[in-house]
């Protein structure tokens, strides 16, 4: 199941700056708004916790 996340995003100095609504300690920016996407997706899976089987 893919869960979905709200991403708050403004600009700051130049950059794309945001964190998920959701997961608000995953925080990320981007000089564009689809590198702040990929970055905030690395950002959150650099977060989760890892399941050991």
């Amino acid at each position: 199941m893919k869960k979905e996340f709200t991403l708050d995003y403004w600009m700051d100095d130049g950059w794309y700056v945001g964190r998920l609504r959701e997961a608000p300690d995953v925080f990320s920016q981007g000089k564009t708004f689809e590198e702040l996407q990929l970055n905030i997706k690395d950002a959150f899976d650099l977060m989760k916790p890892v399941q050991v089987d």
